[in-house]
């Protein structure tokens, strides 16, 4: 049988052997920790802390100042010591609290719960807002709300996000094959939540390991199905991955609800199952650190606020010539000029790039109206003319050419002959028109 996916997208070298095999391991406790009070899409936390207080692991330190928010906890027990502006992983200056870890690893009072499955669907999406879970996957935007669609949009289809289809990536991979039966359970929760019977977890074919042990955990589950997915980038973003399963199409200016869906990342499925069976809040993620500038590549167990140099540490150090350091992949992620901004909710990887991985070198030329990029552009748009307009100043003009539905995904970028920077002149057009 043919492989699921979608048209356009391209085929980058993966990289992943570099940490696929490599296990998840817990990262050394950080003497310190900068936990940003805004780690998601919508409204910054309110600060809940003062200088000098006590604080242990899964406080609450930022409580939510709208709907679309996400409350933020201590990842570490100790004394709060700063609350000041850190670096996010988009070079932005955001507040944070500086906490001073003790070393004795004393967590706050958790609400344990064995049968939570009997719990209804409004508390176990209150147990979801309480722990701050948010989409772990890149996009942030905090899950409760994903889980309360509009009565007039009923949702009859959750799907589980395990393509990973970011080169370098392997965080995902690894919590499929060892943790399988927790990340279906997420699943499990989701569907109740949404009171869905049809759930899909969809995985590129480069996975076969994370395939067979999904498919075993799944295997007494008779409305959820492991599906296999052509290896192609983009095919872990929410829409082409809803083309690719249910063969849906979200609207041009849509969301996934608009088609009936709600899709998930692995890592969130299993934050989800952690918050209603033990009550733990998301102050931890698994984060792939990875590429040939650091010696002994990765994924590791990191609290949230740990500063990145600390990760690079534990992995060895720096090898080689590194020139490069960025959060995320390759395609998507943000390049740091400070190795002190610190983990997120957010932070899927860790990549360190030397000179022979990092391609874009010299100017930029002139578009020479190949059409490439049109022809690999998933959402079908016409990025050679958006980043035209955008280089020329006429930001008005590309929403006549629906430069929202544009993600950001990267392809037409990564096949420009001329090497211009498609993505970005796009990201800056959409920033000055949202100003």
């Amino acid at each position: 049988m043919a492989l699921l996916t979608f048209k356009g997208g391209v085929h980058p070298p993966d990289h992943k052997e570099l940490s696929a095999g490599a296990p998840v391991k817990e990262a050394p406790s950080p003497s310190q920790v900068l936990i940003p009070l805004s780690q998601h899409i919508g409204a910054p936390c309110k600060c809940t802390v003062q200088i000098g207080q006590e604080v242990k692991k899964g406080d609450l330190i930022g409580e939510p100042t709208g709907f679309v928010s996400a409350p933020v906890h201590s990842s570490v027990s100790g004394k709060v010591v700063a609350l000041m502006d850190v670096p996010n992983a988009m070079g932005k200056m955001v507040p944070a609290v500086v906490i001073e870890n003790n070393g004795k690893e004393e967590w706050t009072q958790l609400k344990d719960n064995p049968d939570y499955m009997k719990l209804s669907p409004e508390e176990l999406k209150e147990k979801v807002k309480d722990a701050g879970i948010v989409g772990m996957g890149g996009a942030t935007f905090p899950t409760h709300v994903k889980l309360s669609p509009p009565k007039e949009k009923p949702i009859d289809v959750v799907i589980i996000n395990g393509a990973e289809c970011e080169p370098y990536l392997t965080a995902d991979h690894r919590l499929m094959v060892e943790t399988p039966s927790e990340v279906i359970e997420g699943l499990k929760i989701l569907m109740k939540i949404l009171g869905v019977n049809k759930g899909y977890v969809g995985i590129e074919n480069n996975k076969p390991d994370a395939i067979e042990k999904m498919k075993g955990a799944a295997s007494g589950e008779s409305n959820i199905e492991v599906v296999a997915l052509e290896v192609k980038y983009p095919q872990g973003a929410e829409k082409m991955l809803i083309k690719a399963i249910t063969d849906r199409e979200v609207p041009a200016g849509g969301l996934p609800m608009d088609v009936g869906v709600v899709v998930q990342n692995v890592g969130t499925a299993l934050a989800i199952f952690e918050a209603c069976r033990y009550g733990k809040p998301l102050i931890e993620r698994v984060v792939t650190v990875t590429g040939r500038g650091v010696k002994a590549p990765g994924n590791l167990r990191a609290k949230i606020g740990t500063p990145v140099r600390e990760l690079i540490d534990a992995c060895g150090g720096f090898s080689g010539n590194p020139v490069k350091v960025v959060l995320g992949g390759p395609m998507m992620g943000f390049a740091q000029y400070t190795l002190d901004v610190p983990v997120a909710k957010g932070t899927s990887g860790v990549l360190v790039m030397t000179e022979e991985e990092h391609t874009a070198k010299g100017k930029f030329g002139p578009c020479i109206r190949c059409g490439n990029c049109i022809d690999v552009c998933p959402m079908g748009l016409m990025p050679s003319l958006l980043s035209i307009f955008a280089e020329k100043g006429f930001y008005d003009e590309t929403k006549d050419y629906n430069i929202f539905d544009c993600f950001e995904c990267g392809t037409c970028t990564y096949v420009c002959p001329s090497k211009r920077p498609i993505v970005q002149f796009i990201r800056l057009a959409k920033s000055l028109i949202k100003r």
